[in-house]
């Protein structure tokens, strides 16, 4: 499946659906609840590396799930400004050893492992309905306030504050990032936490839900959505109210809460996440924003240019990309 929308109208594409008239109020209330810091343990590993420290981070989230993160700081006197690096839906975070890129430019790095998927964060969460395959859907009919990401998003949020008050941190340069869902939630991180000081979101996932049921995208991430209708509700009788649901996790939505500098990347071929839903976030971005469009390129590895791209927006470096 290719979108079937010309780059010219995607220019202006904002989404099928609006965002609901109390979608921040939603959001208030859910953070409203939150402690001012949930209970944690930062535990440091003996990982004999001469220029960096090494600390396990669990923290307890909302309903009952318990998230893990590596944390990684370089060692200094100075405080240290922190990268916050998402992966991928159904991955974990990646290895220790891959954070050093970043180490080396002076910055902390704190790798989430996502409740529920391949990392070692624990999903404890009890939900009606079908949970045979896939979270994007787990707590659709149930309303907004059981969606099981609403809770990864909580997730983050806490994340973010836990980093901030570490007397270490330079909490006045807080930075997201990643790919797909990573891409999601680095732009979560901006939206519910303003924290976050700058954001890079490589083709980012869970936008715009009408769209993808229209494009017919049955890719594995997205086709929770068609097993759903398919085996559940084939006349499509609850559309409205699933949808309406899943407003409330919708990347697009949230877009208009970000204030700080943003760092988009989109692949014309992606499969996956198709490149309409992505812009329909783009363009509801009200911040300082700079979006590189690669028409050649899918959802996909993206190792020429695009990584040193990231890097220079990120650290302020001067990498030449030839």
């Amino acid at each position: 499946m290719i979108d079937n929308m010309s780059l010219q109208e995607m220019q202006t594409y904002r989404g099928r659906h609006e965002v609901p008239s109390d979608f921040d109020e939603f959001w208030q209330a859910e953070l409203d609840r939150l402690p001012e810091l949930p209970n944690y343990r930062l535990v440091e590993q003996d990982f004999a590396l001469p220029s960096a420290t090494c600390y396990e981070l669990w923290f307890d989230g909302t309903n009952g799930g318990q998230v893990f993160a590596k944390c990684i700081f370089p060692k200094t006197d100075k405080k240290v400004p922190v990268l916050f690096y998402f992966h991928g839906y159904q991955g974990q975070s990646p290895d220790w050893t891959e954070s050093l890129k970043f180490v080396a430019a002076g910055y902390g790095v704190v790798y989430m492992d996502v409740r529920g998927q391949a990392g070692r964060s624990v999903d404890h969460g009890q939900f009606d309905g079908m949970t045979v395959k896939g979270q994007v859907i787990r707590g659709a009919l149930e309303g907004p306030h059981k969606l099981f990401y609403k809770d990864i998003y909580l997730d983050v949020y806490q994340l973010v504050n836990i980093i901030a008050a570490q007397e270490f941190v330079d909490d006045s340069t807080l930075v997201s990032y990643g790919a797909s869902q990573g891409g999601a939630l680095a732009l979560v991180a901006a939206a519910l936490n303003p924290k976050i000081t700058k954001t890079a979101s490589i083709y980012p996932f869970l936008s715009d839900f009408k769209r993808i049921l229209e494009l017919g995208d049955n890719s594995e991430p997205y086709n929770e959505l068609f097993r759903y209708f398919k085996f559940s509700d084939p006349f499509h009788e609850t559309e409205h109210d699933f949808l309406a649901n899943l407003s409330y996790i919708d990347i697009k939505n949230l877009a208009h809460r970000i204030t700080c500098p943003v760092a988009f990347v989109v692949g014309l071929e992606d499969e996956i996440c198709s490149p309409s839903t992505q812009f329909a976030i783009y363009n509801r971005l009200p911040c300082q924003k700079e979006m590189k469009i690669l028409p050649e390129y899918g959802h996909e590895a993206l190792n020429v240019k695009v990584n040193d791209y990231i890097y220079d927006f990120i650290f302020g470096s001067r990498i030449i990309r030839r």
